[in-house]
């Protein structure tokens, strides 16, 4: 599994994309701020847990409360820890079944 996962907005919904360095991993980060359609929003390193946000998010982050920025923080650690926990369970080799009745 790659250890860092970019986040962004895309319809209002939270994605990811993985890569397996940091420089990998800040290079798609820009790549996703010249899309009009996506949202950058940064980048979550699995091994340590951390979150680094996007330099617009990150100058909005600074002028938040300590409150707010821990907030924030945690609610964006967990939606990328949740995004890799779905993205794990998923292999191509399983192809599309049909989902069950609890799906």
């Amino acid at each position: 599994m790659k250890r860092y996962s970019v986040i962004y907005l895309l319809r209002e919904q939270y994605q990811h994309v993985g890569s397996a360095t940091l420089s990998e991993a800040k290079t798609v980060l820009q790549k996703l701020s010249t899309d009009k359609r996506r949202i950058p929003i940064g980048i979550y390193d699995a091994k340590t847990e951390l979150f680094e946000w996007e330099p617009n998010r990150q100058h909005e982050l600074n002028n938040a409360s300590i409150s707010e920025q821990g907030n924030r923080g945690h609610h964006i650690i967990t939606i990328a820890e949740a995004l890799r926990r779905r993205d794990s369970g998923w292999h191509p080799a399983d192809g599309f079944q049909r989902p069950s009745f609890f799906a």
